[in-house]
């Protein structure tokens, strides 16, 4: 080696313990809704329409698992690394049970097959840092995120999130207000919605049982901006929501291809 040469410098996998076995198959699904092509990726794009199967084995572990680590008050979580690699396929959100995981304080949620993060994440008070890395179809977040007031380092594959400053992909396109006698809040299509069911407002936590007004706003949450899905029970809580930071949209919004975003980073 030169004198001129720098020394090669080895760098640690910070992940190399939060991969689970693999197996024959996929372990996770693929998908273009936010491809840094234009030409590849849709013009306008929807919510991942996928249900949650509860009767299959890898929900079955995962609830085990949840409560498991509520019952003896574990700190860390890394509930993928103990289910086979068919078992975390199946898996498309985490059960409503994580809010029972007050004493977690670091949420592991590596290379997953996740589409959604339901709301009671919020109620995980303890959390302090959030790894949903490499988990690609993870384009969003739910609002109640900012209810963790402890979280303070995150590590998101931000060029799949609907933020990215590298392509600017549009978000789905939200309806601004749905009333009760026009949907059903506890049975809702999550293609549409972004959940099968709404139940508490984002934003004030009272039950959303008249009006649902929902928005995206971006907002930095820990290490990153992320797209936020807020579902607020009345415009009065839409409009508590507060701004968001320079080079995103600022204000709440609903999506949508004609969305006007800041330009491409580097554009």
């Amino acid at each position: 080696m030169s004198g001129n040469e720098a020394e090669p410098r080895m760098f640690t996998n910070r992940f190399a313990d939060a991969v689970g076995p693999s197996g024959r198959a996929p372990d996770r699904d693929r998908c273009r809704c936010t491809d840094p092509s234009v030409k590849t990726r849709p013009a306008r794009v929807a919510f991942h329409a996928e249900r949650q199967d509860t009767a299959r084995d890898g929900w079955r572990h995962l609830l085990t698992l949840i409560e498991e680590a509520a019952a003896d008050g574990r700190t860390v979580f890394k509930p993928f690394v103990e289910l086979s690699a068919e078992e975390r396929r199946q898996i498309v959100t985490l059960p409503p049970t994580i809010a029972t995981l007050t004493k977690v304080r670091h949420l592991v949620l590596y290379g997953t097959n996740l589409v959604r993060i339901p709301p009671e994440i919020g109620a995980m008070a303890s959390l302090e840092v959030f790894e949903p890395y490499t988990s690609h179809r993870l384009h969003w977040y739910p609002y109640e995120l900012t209810r963790c007031t402890r979280l303070r380092d995150s590590t998101v594959s931000t060029r799949v999130l609907y933020t990215s400053f590298n392509n600017r992909p549009p978000f789905p396109s939200l309806r601004p207000v749905t009333t009760a006698t026009e949907a059903d809040f506890t049975r809702l299509d999550p293609g549409v919605w972004g959940a099968d069911r709404v139940d508490a407002c984002s934003v004030c936590a009272e039950p959303v049982d008249h009006e649902l007004h929902q928005a995206w706003i971006s907002l930095r949450v820990a290490t990153d901006v992320l797209p936020l899905l807020v579902n607020a029970c009345s415009a009065a809580c839409l409009a508590a929501v507060p701004r968001g930071p320079s080079g995103h949209v600022r204000t709440p919004h609903h999506g949508g291809p004609d969305l006007a975003q800041p330009p491409v980073r580097g554009a």
